[in-house]
């Protein structure tokens, strides 16, 4: 493979190849000992001031990237901040002073032994009594004071995104911090966290497109998982009373803003719970998460989110008839129903022309864009709930709910159906569906249908997007952006 280098690229090669004559591979050195990082060092000797410090003889060791060098200063960036360095050209090696003037360039990594000194302006700064290039950077990094800016490089190389931009490595930071915020609140309530299968033979647990992936010992496709719900569920049965999951979903679906094929979920299930209890838990659980970042108010999407105040509750039907005016509780066919979505102009696929998916449809149009503050939607109708326990008192309707913030679902929750004649007639209908054109329609899972025969206990279970929870509390408008390395369409 022939490659092109273009003269930077060409004279960092060479200043490579000059440190190999001298004997100084970078690549060669294995470790650097480190008596502080950028944080630490800050900690033990910003109290001090100028006079106190040029009496100080602590041998400093420390290592990072340079970020920025202007004649004999320069910083130095690891992950917990900068550090300024100061080398003397009098008292310095001159040898060592070469390298640093003539082989030294922005993004190499360096370790450096010095004291800790104040300049004139009060900066806490390494005084270097010798340091190594640890790393040669063979590719600049992006110019200073515009740095890497454009959306599309900056999820392509993520790695260069992180050095040079210390906010963007503060968001993922904080989506670890938010992760085990979660976690440790569900440990301490009592739930245990437990893993179940990546690849699955049946599709089933939501509404998506699957991956697709092929076994070769067993000579079968398997689905890669849309959902941990069955799984969990299933454990529910065998006597597990509150467990949860945080792992990785896949579903082959298009990629914008808020979705991306391979995301992360947490899946809860409470046995003896039902749909009252979720709303408690995701209620409280992300108001502990807001308490816990010190972000009880916060903006996203220049929409300011209060945590403080109870969260408001509507019914799906109810909320269109306050936008609409139409009351599909009064809409007893889907002829009626097929009417209403022509006249408001909602396109219907051919597995849509019932009145459960067109009050969804009604409701994504007139309502979706309006739930800005936390808000539960209930009441969703049995067509679009395969898995979720049927209304008592309207047998249409299920005991379901949906988080929506500023317009966008955040958490899906059921009081989960454990009627196993009821769930193999739901699946019944989803393979209808499925000939109908939708591609998202689950399967008959029987040995789902099974297990709920040995018995599962009256279950509450809740899903909540990781991903958006991030975007949320880091006031992210893309998905991209709080994802490592997210899903990149080819160049």
């Amino acid at each position: 493979m022939n490659r092109k280098f273009n003269d930077q690229e060409l004279a960092r090669r060479k200043k490579l190849q000059k440190l190999v004559q001298t004997g100084l591979n970078p690549y060669a050195i294995e470790k650097f000992e480190r008596t502080h990082n950028s944080k630490s060092f800050k900690e033990q000797y910003n109290k001090f001031n100028k006079e106190e410090l040029h009496e100080n003889k602590d041998v400093i060791k420390i290592a990072g990237r340079v970020l920025a060098l202007r004649q004999t200063f320069g910083t130095i960036s690891d992950f917990y901040g900068t550090t300024q360095f100061y080398i003397n050209k009098k008292t310095f090696d001159p040898n060592n002073f070469n390298i640093f003037k003539n082989l030294l360039d922005l993004g190499d990594i360096i370790g450096i032994e010095g004291t800790p000194m104040k300049t004139n302006t009060g900066e806490l700064t390494v005084k270097v009594k010798s340091f190594v290039i640890l790393t040669k950077s063979l590719t600049p990094l992006p110019e200073k004071f515009h740095g890497l800016q454009d959306e599309e490089i900056r999820a392509r190389k993520r790695y260069v995104d992180l050095i040079v931009n210390r906010d963007s490595l503060n968001v993922f930071v904080q989506r670890t911090k938010i992760i085990n915020i979660l976690r440790e609140y569900l440990n301490k309530d009592g739930w245990l966290e437990v893993e179940t299968p990546i690849l699955s033979s049946i599709l089933g647990g939501a509404a998506a497109r699957p991956f697709i992936t092929h076994h070769n010992v067993l000579d079968r496709d398997y689905y890669l998982r849309i959902a941990t719900e069955l799984p969990l569920k299933r454990l529910i049965v065998g006597g597990f009373e509150k467990v949860y999951e945080i792992g990785h979903i896949f579903r082959n679906e298009g990629m914008d803003t808020i979705h991306n094929p391979e995301f992360t979920s947490i899946e809860a299930y409470q046995a003896y719970g039902n749909l009252d209890d979720m709303m408690i838990l995701v209620e409280n659980m992300f108001k502990h998460i807001a308490k816990e970042i010190g972000k009880t108010e916060l903006t996203y999407k220049n929409v300011k989110i209060n945590f403080v105040k109870p969260f408001k509750r509507i019914s799906m039907v109810d909320f269109i008839k306050q936008e609409t005016k139409i009351d599909f509780d009064k809409v007893e066919t889907n002829k009626e129903a097929i009417k209403l979505a022509k006249e408001h102009h909602i396109e219907l696929l051919p597995h849509q022309m019932t009145k459960g998916h067109i009050i969804n449809a009604f409701f994504e149009k007139y309502c979706e864009h309006k739930c800005q503050q936390p808000i539960f939607i209930t009441g969703h109708p049995v067509d679009i709930s395969p898995l979720a326990k049927k209304d008592p008192k309207d047998p249409t309707k299920t005991r379901r709910f949906e988080l929506f913030i500023c317009g966008k679902e955040f958490a899906n929750a059921f009081s989960e159906l454990n009627d196993p004649i009821d769930q193999l007639e739901r699946f019944k209908e989803q393979i209808k569906e499925k000939n109908l054109g939708n591609d998202e329609a689950n399967e008959i899972d029987m040995d789902f249908v099974n297990a709920l025969e040995y018995g599962l206990p009256p279950t509450g279970g809740i899903g909540i997007g990781i991903d958006r929870l991030v975007m949320l509390f880091t006031n992210q408008e893309s998905i991209r952006n709080v994802l490592l390395f997210p899903h990149m369409k080819d160049k």
